[in-house]
Parts: C-alpha cells; structure tokens; sequence
C-alpha cells in the first residue's frame, strides 16, 4: 500500500513525543497523519479521522488510562501501535488481550516508527486473518450438527435411512437454492415447533 494513502492517526498528549512520532511518519513517506492531543472524546474523533492505524503513545500511564486505552483497542479494529515508557507483565498481557499490534516499551525513536507500524499492520491483518479463519471454521463446525441433527429428525420421523435424509436435505437445498445448513436449520426449528413439548 502506498504509505501517502494511509491515514494515520497519533493520540499523544505530549505534544513534543507526538513530534517524533510524526517527523518519523513523514520521513517515511506518510503524509495523511492527524494528531489528537485530547483523549476526551476520542472515539468521536476517530470515527471523524476513520484512520487505517492507530498510534497511541501513554508515556507514563496510570492504570486507568491504561484501561481505556485498551477498551478502545477492542472497539476499533483497527491496527495499533502502542508506545510506553515502562510496563509490567501485567501491561503487556493485557495490551496483547486487547488486540494491540504493537506494544512498544521505551522505544520511541523517529527511526523506529516506520518498521514499527509496518509490524503493526501486518500482525493486525495475521491476526484479523486468523480470527475470519475460527469463526468460518465454528460456522462449518455448527453447519455440521446442524445437518446431523436434522438428518436425525428424517430418519426418526420418516423411517429414512441416514444417507436418504442426507440426500433429501442436499436436494431440498439445491432446489430452494439455500446452503445446506440453512435448510437443516429450517427443519430443526419447525421440528423443535412442532415436537412435543415444544415452545
């Protein structure tokens, strides 16, 4: 991606660090950067800016802006570069919880910010990638009971054998044109409905 088409957002409240940040930014070639020196407000901003990444530098943060930091990590989905000036075990475990990109401890250094949000960026999509990858294979995963439990509903209901419901179920889907699983949702539903002792 071109780095001049990345919009970047700083959130620093010290304006001489969010100078380095962005002299570093510009040195590499980035020129949509915005700077927010307030955080009250921030998440109104950032859906003003709408940045492709994020970088927040806390210095020195106590544990409450710590936190909201964090929470903000979770909400916006996006990458984020994270500079501290010190951090415990317990800091960095949660910035990881977080979804955090990168969490910088005593590393703020012009030269260090290119590499650093490229790092940012690439483990936000590695783990954004594995994230689409769980929930599809979750989705498979209840697709499959889904199709066994309706399966069993035609054999118990209709005396079928399991490979006739299977393929009364794949049928029914290719002439409604729906997935499978819909299909066998729809009939765990009505009978769930249906049954005895249903809803």
């Amino acid at each position: 991606m071109d780095p001049a088409a990345l919009r970047i957002l700083i959130i620093d409240e010290n304006r001489i660090r969010a100078a380095v940040i962005e002299e570093g930014l510009r040195e590499a070639g980035h020129s949509a950067v915005t700077l927010v020196h307030d955080v009250s407000g921030i998440a109104r901003r950032i859906t003003e800016v709408n940045p492709d990444v994020i970088v927040i530098d806390l210095e020195n943060p106590n544990r409450d802006m710590l936190e909201n930091m964090f929470q903000l990590s979770r909400a916006v989905k996006r990458p984020i570069a994270m500079f501290v000036d010190r951090a415990d075990t317990a800091s960095i475990e949660a910035a990881v919880d977080a979804g955090v990109s990168a969490y910088i401890v005593d590393g703020l250094r012009k030269e260090r910010v290119k590499p650093i949000l490229q790092m940012a960026i690439s483990r936000f999509n590695a783990f954004s990638r594995m994230a689409r990858e769980l929930e599809e294979a979750r989705g498979e995963l209840e697709g499959r009971k889904l199709v066994e439990r309706a399966k069993g509903i035609l054999m118990k209901s209709r005396g079928m054998s399991e490979e006739d419901a299977y393929a009364l179920l794949r049928k029914t889907a290719m002439n409604q044109n729906r997935k499978l699983a819909d299909v066998a949702q729809s009939l765990v539903t009505a009978a769930d409905l249906l049954g005895p002792g249903g809803p």
